[in-house]
């Protein structure tokens, strides 16, 4: 969730008499327990604006993956190993546990998200026009511009190159991957 999003969704929970502690991707801490019609009138106002409210371990879950996920490419942190390594510490789970539910409830492995948001987060640094295509690999933690660059072009069907040359909009929404 954008912070605009998350300013926005806070607003119209104030608004509506709810207390919130923190909103962020994936998280929303009220500060006073709900009654049931609460939660009804709650869940309409999440809902009316865009977002859903999670009630199921397993859905829990894979969002608590997404979110580290998404977490790591936008922070542009360094692995400090690998990515299932990196997983069972921060969710204080097992990784092949893990692998299993997000695949079933995503249809797609805990890899090829990952590997979707580094695409997605290129298009963004490529359409900034910031850095360059060497400083986006390292950026995304690409061990080199040529290994950046296949992926890429395997997920796009564009090269890195030609992709910021045409700098139309190509992203897509990190909730819609």
């Amino acid at each position: 969730m954008c912070e605009h999003c998350a300013e926005v969704l806070q607003n119209k929970l104030e608004e509506n008499g709810f207390g919130v502690n923190n909103i962020n991707l994936g998280d929303l801490t009220l500060e006073e327990k709900i009654t049931d019609s609460d939660l009804i009138k709650l869940q309409s106002i999440i809902n009316e604006n865009g977002f859903e409210i999670i009630d199921d371990e397993n859905s829990r879950i894979v969002e608590q993956i997404k979110k580290v996920i998404i977490d790591l490419v936008r922070t542009s942190k360094t692995l400090d190993g690998n990515l299932s390594n990196h997983l069972s510490k921060k969710l204080h789970k097992d990784y092949q546990q893990l692998s299993r539910l997000f695949s079933a409830v995503e249809g797609k492995s805990i890899e090829r998200y990952f590997i979707l948001q580094k695409i997605e987060r290129a298009k963004e640094l490529i359409v900034y026009d910031e850095l360059t295509l060497s400083e986006i690999a390292y950026e995304l933690d690409y061990s080199s511009q040529q290994h950046f660059s296949r992926q890429f072009k395997k997920e796009t069907g564009l090269a890195p190159s030609h992709f910021k040359n045409i700098k139309e909009n190509k992203r897509i929404s990190i909730d819609r991957i």
